[in-house]
């Protein structure tokens, strides 16, 4: 099992590091370059005509590289499937973007992510018999299959929204995936019974974020895109409702919380008070406004990330009675 994480892991950045220059280079040949819109903060307009749809290699390796592995069984067949069918989604998205500088609609999106969220949880919910939530420092508490199914898939749409939110700096979007990642993989292992395949299954997509942030850091030679945003969070719900440990995702997710509410709350005060909170959101484009460079930015939410993640771990622990 040790042998696998670790081999899982460095396979996955081996492999997208190797592809991805050519990759690259076939997206700026085909013209799949980003459209930057003319609201964003002037500092992105250098952006425009970055090659997009990097989400789709790192789903591809992730994906053959689970069967390769012979990592499929009850516990991945579901974030494989929710990576794979959201990202056909997500790059839809990308390919019209770079064609046309408008992609699927927002009501479109939404009624694909609704289907495919619905799909995995009444999967998960039938597989596993699941009638219920582990609650930190208090333990299991009964809600019901369709209760259940209901919340599982508001997780899976709101966490795959949320990284796409999230996904509007160089290396932010997938760095802090990694953290969140780490934390299931802790968590898959320590679970009681141990999800063994679970963890590699993490391993793997956190080796392909960071073969990816290799040429994603700032300044980024390719974008994930929705492909990879919209895929990669839901696949981050699915595991964390597979683990039994979805109620502290918005914990370990904190950044993409933030990142989401600070949206919501602009458009309701726009909607009730006739203007806006903040200059600009998501709230990373605050900080932009206010002066932060791309990287201050990126590297103070990695580090906000790694401690929630940690924190998170602590309230899985707590849930367990694991704790002194």
């Amino acid at each position: 099992m040790n042998a696998l994480l670790v081999q899982g892991l460095l396979l996955a950045f081996a492999i997208v590091v190797i592809l991805m220059r050519p990759y690259i280079r076939l997206l700026n040949w085909l013209g799949f370059g980003k459209h930057i819109r003319a609201e964003e903060p002037a500092a992105h307009t250098g952006k425009e005509g970055t090659p997009t749809l990097g989400g789709l290699l790192m789903i591809a390796v992730v994906i053959v590289l689970s069967l390769a592995l012979g990592i499929y069984d009850a516990s991945t067949y579901a974030p494989l499937a929710a990576l794979g069918g959201v990202g056909i989604l997500g790059a839809a998205d990308d390919y019209l973007n770079a064609r046309r500088g408008e992609g699927i609609t927002a009501r479109q999106k939404l009624l694909w992510l609704t289907v495919v969220a619905v799909a995995a949880a009444i999967y998960l919910q039938r597989h596993y018999d699941l009638t219920g939530f582990r609650v930190p420092f208090v333990g299991d508490f009964y809600v019901g299959p369709w209760v259940w199914i209901a919340v599982a898939a508001f997780a899976i749409i709101s966490a795959s929204n949320s990284v796409n939110i999230t996904d509007g700096l160089d290396g932010l979007a997938a760095g802090t995936l990694v953290f969140s990642y780490i934390a299931y993989l802790i968590i898959a292992l320590l679970n009681v019974p141990n999800q063994t395949n679970l963890a590699i299954f993490c391993t793997i997509v956190i080796g392909a974020l960071l073969g990816f942030l290799w040429f994603n850091v700032h300044p980024a030679q390719i974008f994930m895109g929705d492909s990879g945003s919209l895929a990669f969070g839901a696949a981050l719900a699915v595991t964390a409702l597979i683990t039994g440990q979805v109620l502290i995702l918005p914990i370990i997710g904190i950044i993409f919380v933030v990142e989401t509410g600070s949206v919501i709350l602009q458009v309701a005060a726009v909607k009730t008070l006739g203007r806006r909170i903040f200059r600009w959101t998501p709230i990373h484009g605050q900080f932009e406004l206010d002066g932060w460079n791309e990287e201050k930015i990126t590297l103070r939410f990695w580090i906000v990330a790694a401690l929630a993640a940690m924190l998170g771990v602590v309230f899985f622990l707590s849930s367990l009675h694991m704790l002194a």
